[in-house]
C-alpha cells in the first residue's frame, strides 16, 4: 500500500511547500538568511545541488533536523502571515498560488526527516519524532485557524467563475481543508480544536514509536534448530544472522506488521507456531490500548465540534465514498460471503489434520500451515519449488521493468553515483521512451532493524508544473535479506507487492500536474490504491512471466505446469484472505462510529463486539491488522479508510478486465492510463477521470471473479 511518511499530524502544513514571492516574504527571506548564517553546514537550509534535488543524504544526520525544522516553521510562518495580511484584495494568484509557493524548507526538512524515520529510525529519531509533533500540529493550526487568511480563501471561493478547471480545483481543495480543520469555528472552538490537534499529535507518535520498539523487542529467539523443522537451509542461516547481529544466541524470529505471520505456514512445531501468534496478536497491547482509548474519543470530540456525529462522517467529506452508510453496505455485502467461503476452506483444512493422525482444533496459527497442505494436495503445489523462479534481481529487471517498459516505454538507468542512506538502497533514473528525463526512483527492498513493518511509496521530491519539479521518488519494503552470497528468492506475495508499490511510484513518477497540493498520489483514500492494485495483475501477463520466471541457477523458465498451479492457486484461501481484511475495515469503521460519549474501557472487548456485530467473529481468521498494532487507522491516515483497499479494487478489477479486453499489455493501453489516470493527480474530479479512461463506472463483476467469490 500507500504510505505517507509525511506524518499526518503535519500533512496539512506541509501540502503548502515551496518558496515565495519577493512581494510577500522579505521579513522571512531575511530571517531565513540569519538562521543560514548560523548553520552554514546544514545542508538542509538550501535545495540539493543535485539533479533532480536528490537528497544528499551523505551530508546531513539527526543532529541537523531541529535546527532545520525551527527555521523552516519561521520562514513558513512569516510567509503565511504575509499572505494573510496583504493589504490588496485577495486573488487566487496572491493567495492560493503564494501558498503553494510557501514553506520551502519545512516542505524540504519534513520530507527528510519522516521518509528517513520510518526506514533506518532509532532512538534520536523517535526523539525529534515525539519532539515535533505538537510543534508541528500547532503550525498547521495556525494555518488552517488564521481568520484573515480563510477571509481570503473564502472571497476567492466565491469568485471562482472565471478561473480554469485546474485553478477551480485547486480553490475547492483549499476551500474544504480549512472548513475541514476549523476556520469557521469560534474563537473558544478553535482554542479546542488546538488542544485536541496537539494531543492527537502526540498519541499518534507514541502509537507509531511502540510499534518500532515492539519490532525490536517482540521477537522469538529459537536455541533449538529441530523445533525449525519445514524452513530451508537458507531460511535458517538468515534467522541465525539476524540473532548474531542482534547480538542473541540462536535463531531469531522477527515479527511482520500483519496478524498473522509469513513463517507459520512453514513451521512443523506446533508449539512454536502458537508461540508466535501469540506474540504477534498481543504486540504492543498494554502500551497501545490506553492510546486508542484516548484517540478514538478526542477524534470523536473533534468531529462533534465541526458538526459530525462521528469521525466516520466527518472523514467521509473527502472521501470517494461518500457516506458511511456507502462504506458499511459494501463491507457487510461480502461479509457473509467470504466467512461462508472461509469455513468451506477450513473444513478442508480441519480434514487434513484429522487424516494426518493428529486430535486438535484448527486454531489460528494452524491456519497457514495446513492449508499449503490443502493448497499442495489440490494444486499439487510445493512452495520451496517456485521460490527459485522467483530471485529478486530478475524480478526487478526483466519482470516489472520490462512491463513498465511494454506499457508505457519507459526505461531504467542505475545512478550509483547518487547517495543513498543505506547499502541495500538502489537508485535509477527513469525516462520515457523518446529519452526525456521523468525522474529518480529508489528501491529499498529489504528487511532491518529501525525499518518499520509492510510496503509503501513516498516521494522526496514531488513533481509540480508550478515549481518546475521533477519527482524523487521510493518504494520500501521488508523482504528477508538472506545470508551473505545467498540469492534473494521472492515469494508470489512478496513479488505482488513489489509490483503493487511501483504501481504507486508511477503514480508518482508520471504525474502532470501545476500544483503540488493535487500532484501524484495526493487524491483521496479511496482512489490511492486504485493504479497500484491495477499494477500487480500485469506480473501475472504471459509476456511478462516468460521474460523474469526463470530458474536462478538454470536459466530454464518455469515449466508451464508448475506456472499453471501457482496461477490457480491463487484464487484458493480467499475466503481467509478476504474475511481477515474485511474485519480489518469493519474494526476500523466501527473504531470511528460512536460520539465522544460513549467510554470504551476495553479494547479487546469492543474488538470482539465489533466483529460480532457484523458477523465476521470467526476466530480462526483473525482480523489482518489488531487494534493494538492497527498502525494504518490509529497511526497513519487511514482512519475509517481501510476500506479502501476493496473500494479501489473494484476500480483495478474493472480497469485490467478493460485492458485484458483490449490488447493487454500495449502502449495504447498503458499510454491512455498514464493519460488519463496517473498523470491527473487530483486535479479534477476522480470519478470522472476513471470514466475519460474507462468510457464508464466501475462495476464489481471483475472484483467478484478476481477474489474467487464467483466462478
Amino acid at each position: 500500500m500507500r504510505k505517507t511518511l509525511i506524518a499526518t499530524t503535519i500533512a496539512s502544513a506541509l501540502i503548502l511547500s515551496a518558496c515565495s514571492s519577493d512581494e510577500t516574504t522579505k521579513t522571512a527571506e531575511e530571517g531565513a538568511a540569519q538562521v543560514q548564517d548560523m548553520n552554514a553546514n546544514n545542508v538542509l537550509f538550501k535545495p540539493s545541488p543535485l539533479q533532480y534535488m536528490a537528497p544528499e543524504f551523505d551530508k546531513f544526520g539527526t543532529k541537523d533536523y531541529e535546527a532545520a525544522f525551527d527555521a523552516g516553521i519561521a520562514q513558513h510562518t512569516a510567509q503565511i502571515e504575509a499572505i494573510a495580511n496583504n493589504p490588496k484584495p485577495a486573488t487566487f494568484e496572491n493567495t492560493l498560488v503564494k501558498m503553494e509557493l510557501s514553506g520551502e524548507l519545512l516542505n524540504r526538512v519534513s520530507a527528510a526527516f519522516y521518509n528517513l524515520s520510518g526506514l533506518i529510525s532509532d532512538d534520536e529519531y523517535q526523539r525529534i519524532d515525539e519532539k515535533m509533533a505538537p510543534v508541528l500540529s500547532a503550525h498547521s493550526d495556525d494555518i488552517y485557524l488564521n481568520g484573515a487568511l480563510f477571509k481570503r480563501v473564502q472571497t476567492i471561493y466565491d469568485n471562482q467563475d472565471k478561473l480554469n478547471a485546474e485553478d477551480q480545483r485547486l480553490v475547492d481543495f483549499y476551500y474544504k481543508q480549512f472548513v475541514k480543520a476549523g476556520a469557521k469555528l469560534n474563537d473558544a472552538e478553535k482554542a479546542k480544536m488546538r488542544e485536541i490537534n496537539s494531543e492527537l499529535a502526540q498519541l499518534s507518535t507514541a502509537f507509531s514509536q511502540n510499534i518500532l520498539k515492539s519490532y525490536k523487542e517482540d521477537v522469538i529467539v529459537v536455541t533449538d534448530k529441530s523445533k525449525l523443522a519445514g524452513l530451508s537451509e537458507g531460511e535458517i542461516a538468515g534467522l541465525a544472522a539476524s540473532a548474531k547481529k542482534a547480538g542473541k544466541d540462536g535463531y531469531m524470529i522477527t515479527l511482520v506488521n500483519t496478524t498473522q505471520q509469513p513463517i507459520l505456514s512453514s513451521l512443523e512445531n506446533r508449539d512454536l507456531r502458537e508461540q508466535i501468534f501469540k506474540a504477534s496478536a498481543n504486540r504492543a497491547a498494554k502500551t497501545n490500548g490506553p492510546i486508542i482509548i484516548k484517540e478514538t474519543n478526542l477524534r470523536a470530540q473533534k468531529a462533534e465540534l465541526l458538526g459530525y456525529k462521528d469521525w466516520a462522517s466527518y472523514v467521509m467529506t473527502s472521501r470517494m465514498a461518500q457516506t458511511t452508510d456507502n462504506v458499511y453496505g459494501i463491507l457487510d455485502d461480502l461479509a457473509p460471503k467470504a466467512v461462508e467461503k472461509a469455513k468451506i476452506e477450513a473444513a478442508a483444512i480441519q480434514k487434513v489434520i484429522n487424516d494426518s493422525g493428529e486430535n486438535f482444533e484448527l486454531k489460528p496459527w494452524d491456519w497457514t500451515f495446513y492449508a499449503e497442505k490443502v493448497r499442495a494436495e489440490k494444486y499439487n503445489l510445493d512452495p520451496a519449488l517456485v521460490k527459485p523462479y522467483f530471485e529478486m534481481q530478475s524480478v526487478i529487471h526483466d519482470g516489472l521493468f520490462f512491463a513498465m517498459n511494454k506499457l508505457y516505454g519507459i526505461t531504467f538507468k542505475e545512478r550509483k553515483d547518487l547517495p543513498v542512506y543505506h547499502e541495500d538502497v538502489t537508485v535509477y533514473e527513469v525516462f520515457n521512451a523518446d529519452n526525456s528525463a521523468i525522474g529518480l526512483f529508489y528501491l529499498d527492498p529489504y528487511a532491518r532493524e529501525g525499518k518499520r513493518g509492510g510496503a509503501w511509496m513516498s516521494a522526496y521530491v514531488s513533481e509540480s508544473g508550478l515549481k518546475g519539479t521533477k519527482p524523487v521518488i521510493y518504494n520500501a519494503q521488508n523482504i528477508p535479506k538472506p545470508a551473505a552470497g545467498e540469492p534473494t528468492l521472492m515469494t508470489f506475495d512478496e513479488v505482488s507487492t513489489m509490483f503493487h508499490e511501483f504501481g504507486h511510484a508511477a503514480h508518482g513518477l508520471f504525474s502532470d500536474v501545476k500544483y503540488p497540493s493535487l500532484a501524484g498520489t495526493a487524491t483521496a483514500r479511496d482512489f490511492v490504491e486504485f493504479p497500484s492494485q491495477a499494477n500487480e495483475d500485469w506480473m501475472i501477463e504471459p509476456m511478462v512471466l516468460a521474460n523474469y520466471a526463470k530458474h536462478y541457477k538454470t536459466g530454464e523458465p518455469i515449466p508451464q505446469a508448475l506456472l499453471d498451479k501457482v496461477l490457480e492457486s491463487q484464487k484458493f484461501n480467499q475466503g481467509y484472505g478476504t474475511t481477515e481484511y474485511l474485519a480489518a475495515a469493519l474494526l476500523d469503521m466501527e473504531w470511528h462510529s460512536f460520539g465522544s460519549d460513549e467510554k470504551i474501557t476495553d479494547v479487546q472487548k469492543f474488538e470482539q463486539d465489533a466483529l460480532e456485530k457484523h458477523g465476521i467473529a470467526y476466530y480462526p481468521v483473525p482480523p489482518r491488522y489488531k487494534s493494538n498494532f492497527f498502525s494504518h487507522t490509529f497511526a497513519g491516515g487511514y482512519s475509517a479508510g481501510y476500506y479502501a483497499y476493496l473500494w479501489t479494487e473494484v476500480f483495478a478489477a474493472d480497469a485490467f478486465a478493460h485492458m485484458e479486453n483490449n490488447g493487454g499489455l500495449t502502449r495504447k493501453n498503458g499510454d491512455k492510463f498514464r493519460k488519463e489516470i496517473l498523470s491527473k493527480g487530483n486535479s479534477r474530479d476522480l470519478m470522472q477521470s476513471y470514466i475519460e479512461f474507462r468510457g464508464q463506472k466501475p462495476t464489481t463483476d471483475a472484483l467478484l471473479k478476481r477474489r474467487g467469490l464467483v466462478e
